[in-house]
């Protein structure tokens, strides 16, 4: 984890309203056990997914289930939306942004009706993984972030 008192990193914010919960309550075990990276979830309440960060869009999934930023100082999270998603297909999502864009934090990425995606998966909870983890640390996640950021990232 950082040092608080270093200097500044990168704040990332909830992508989707919701509550915060920590890795180890996803239902799945590659993100619980961290092996994509470390970071936080989030139990979405509305189905509107939003850049956690400033920087470049480098992926969206063509299923739509996925996006990537890679921060300005080059931190990369992964924004994963909901457990097996995946096989949907792109099914129930709508895409706003292509790879390649700059992004603003809160700029829409992808959209769906949560209810109708939720009774076709195990769980809709959204994880939030710092992959490039090598290069950067991370605060410790503030569970009860509102409209603050839920982690700093910087570089190590």
């Amino acid at each position: 984890m950082l040092n608080p008192f270093k200097k500044k990193g990168d704040p990332v914010f909830s992508p989707v309203s919701g509550r915060i919960i920590p890795l180890d309550e996803v239902p799945d075990p590659v993100f619980a056990g961290r092996s994509v990276g470390d970071g936080f979830a989030v139990a979405p309440t509305d189905g509107s997914f939003r850049s956690p960060a400033d920087g470049e869009l480098v992926l969206v999934a063509k299923t739509l289930h996925a996006f990537a930023i890679r921060t300005d100082a080059g931190a990369e999270l992964l924004v994963h939306i909901g457990i097996d998603t995946v096989k949907l297909k792109g099914e129930g999502f709508t895409g706003h942004r292509q790879a390649g864009e700059r992004v603003s934090r809160g700029d829409l990425i992808i959209s769906c009706d949560l209810a109708e995606l939720a009774a076709k998966v195990p769980s809709m909870a959204t994880p939030v993984i710092l992959t490039n983890g090598s290069k950067f640390g991370m605060t410790d996640p503030d569970l009860q972030a509102a409209d603050t950021p839920v982690i700093t990232v910087r570089r190590k």
